[in-house]
């Protein structure tokens, strides 16, 4: 894969896609319905998942594209994919809470080697380059034209004093329990893949997630933290983390800094 050629097109469709998305979250409402596993989706997903689906196969119809609203996506598999959630963070964006992205990446051979996470509504933009290291673009993100860009890298971790970010929205007691083996100095919460992207720029040294999550929810965000020399990997046994599992669900996981003194499950 020519990623001078992937990376201008995952971060165009990405900005397409959170302009789509803006444009309902600011509206005066917009519906929200039940998927079958009970989950919240909207017209803003929907437009987003069409948008960025739709512009992945025109740019390279040969890629398998698996994507969260496309279930017919779901049972099909490949050694590289790319793998969307086109609007992760759907709670928060319901309850407008700003903290949602749009998650796009590319997988090679079980592991996410490029990805674009993109929070419009905080106007932050992820990305790793063509060679793999991973940036945070500020300004006004013209669609072909990559503006100011900061290398990301992961902070130098104290483990008597760890910085933690945890899940807005899936927090619980086990989850607690985990965090308080460490030695704490401060913790925040986000939403979506953001938790991975704060690790990433060094705002936080660990994000363990003891919930369920789909790779598409991780993907993008587990790329952009590998392009800033993070590491995600199982809870359970603390291997890598992989991907185009089976109906592409993930076990529990921990993404940290290099440094960090993990914890047994």
């Amino acid at each position: 894969m020519d990623f001078e050629t992937v990376m201008p097109v995952l971060r165009r469709l990405s900005l397409e896609a959170g302009d789509a998305i803006m444009e309902i979250y600011t509206s005066d409402d917009f519906d929200v319905r039940a998927k079958p596993d009970d989950s919240p989706v909207t017209a803003a997903d929907e437009a987003a998942d069409a948008l960025i689906s739709a512009g992945l196969k025109a740019a390279f119809p040969d890629v398998l594209c698996v994507t969260e609203e496309q279930a017919a996506s779901h049972s099909q598999a490949a050694d590289s994919f790319f793998i969307v959630d086109p609007l992760d963070g759907t709670k928060e964006f319901v309850h407008r809470r700003g903290d949602f992205t749009v998650n796009i990446a590319y997988v090679e051979n079980g592991t996410p080697v490029r990805g674009v996470v993109y929070a419009p509504a905080k106007g932050r933009l992820f990305f790793t380059q063509a060679d793999g290291t991973t940036v945070e673009e500020t300004g006004d993100f013209d669609k072909d034209t990559v503006g100011t860009v900061k290398p990301l890298s992961v902070a130098t971790p104290d483990n008597n004093a760890l910085m933690v970010v945890a899940s807005k929205s899936h927090r619980d007691q086990a989850t607690d329990d985990y965090i308080g083996k460490y030695g704490v100095k401060d913790m925040t919460s986000a939403g979506s893949s953001l938790k991975f992207c704060l690790v990433a720029t060094g705002e936080a040294d660990l994000y363990p997630r003891l919930g369920r999550t789909m790779e598409w929810d991780t993907a993008a965000g587990h790329a952009v933290l590998l392009g800033a020399g993070g590491h995600v990997v199982r809870f359970d046994d603390h291997t890598p983390l992989t991907y185009g599992k089976a109906d592409y669900a993930n076990p529990f996981f921990i993404a940290y800094a290099p440094g960090v003194d993990l914890k047994a499950a």
